[in-house]
């Protein structure tokens, strides 16, 4: 067997393979009302068809844990009822189709309250839906707004947050849940020195710097099922160190490896590593597997495993990955949007037998043997 195509076991939990579907926003929530952040009949089909085509993990968008943590008015939020519930349906479809449901806790900071891309991603006015944004300090993100700095008592109430998301998430059926520490929303806002200016416990020294997004681990974990895994999404450099001309001294990966040693001794699983996104204007050298070095690292440095993303495009690109220890698992974004049967070409080009729904098997796998 390949390796892309090995079940992976994360505590009790198996996932089938190694094709893993990363979050993506999708912008396409209710924006207010009674439903607002519940996902739509959108988010079922969208999610569905990437566990109908062979993904073995589905990972929901970044998700808000309060109104104002959400990076737009359009996006996911699960803080209510109403939205729990509307989940459930979507975690029953992805598990009916074999595939293990995962979402991506989030809270955006200083990047909140903008248009959807395709609008400009521009702040939106609180006169047109928009909200204060919160940081650690008050440096602002690129042009937006000056963000609040926050307390210590509306920090201890964000880990609250984060834990009260996280009850909702297993209630509603989701088997895996991910704290998105990465991009430059507010946990790696808190981790980098060029966004944390912070003299208090929360800033300053590389510890106290840790100590926000540890705290959340910590809560996170203790209501989450101890047979289930919890996932931290990383920017694992904020890609300042990388270009010699640039004076600012970011996150870095030997910065991730650390960090990484910490989040292990808290529970964490598997740390899902990207990069980029806390500076507007950082020189980002992206091409194939960009990343993958990065994942690397953090999975020789501390023993963690790791999923790695960014142009993960074909499968022996994929499958190469995987053999060579890399990364334990590869997270594909667009590619699976232009592609969502991508894990069953993946099979096949690699010799596997794809694992088609019951519905579709006889008349794609075994009626085409007989033509």
């Amino acid at each position: 067997m390949n390796a892309l195509f090995t079940p992976i076991t994360l505590r009790s939990l198996e996932i089938p393979n190694r094709v893993w579907m990363a979050p993506m926003c999708m912008y396409s929530a209710a924006p207010d009302g009674a439903d607002i952040g519940a996902p739509t009949d959108f988010h079922l089909t969208h999610l569905a068809a990437r566990a109908a085509g062979g993904a073995g993990l589905v990972m929901v968008e970044a998700t808000g844990v309060r109104p104002d943590g959400r990076i737009s008015p359009w996006d996911l939020g699960l803080w209510n009822d109403r939205q729990q519930q509307a989940f459930g349906r979507i975690t029953e479809a992805i598990r009916s189709h074999g595939s293990v449901p995962a979402i991506q806790l989030a809270h955006a900071g200083r990047k909140a309250s903008v248009e959807a891309p395709w609008r400009g991603s521009r702040p939106v006015p609180e006169a047109d839906g928009g909200w204060p944004t919160v940081g650690p300090s008050t440096e602002p993100f690129a042009d937006h707004p000056v963000p609040h700095e926050l307390t210590t008592d509306e920090i201890q109430q964000l880990v609250r947050d984060f834990a009260a998301s996280a009850q909702r998430a297993l209630a509603a059926g989701f088997q895996v849940v991910e704290i998105h520490g990465a991009h430059g929303y507010l946990i790696n806002s808190f981790l980098s020195p060029v966004a944390n200016h912070r003299t208090d416990a929360y800033g300053g020294s590389f510890e106290n710097r840790l100590r926000f997004p540890l705290e959340i681990v910590d809560a996170v974990r203790a209501v989450w099922p101890a047979d289930l895994p919890v996932f931290f999404r990383t920017s694992a450099t904020d890609w300042l160190s990388e270009n010699p001309a640039d004076p600012r001294q970011g996150w870095t990966g030997e910065d991730t490896v650390q960090l990484a040693k910490e989040l292990q001794t808290r529970g964490v699983d598997l740390l899902d590593v990207s990069s980029g996104g806390l500076v507007h204007d950082a020189r980002i050298q992206a091409g194939p597997g960009y990343q993958v070095p990065f994942a690397a690292q953090a999975r020789n440095g501390s023993g963690i495993p790791t999923s790695a993303v960014g142009l993960i495009l074909e499968p022996a690109q994929a499958e190469e990955i995987i053999a060579t220890g890399q990364a334990d698992a590869v997270m594909l974004g667009r590619q699976l949007l232009r592609e969502p049967y991508w894990a069953h070409r993946a099979a096949t080009e690699l010799g596997e037998e794809p694992r088609w729904p019951e519905q579709y098997d006889y008349a794609v796998s075994r009626h085409s043997k007989k033509i």
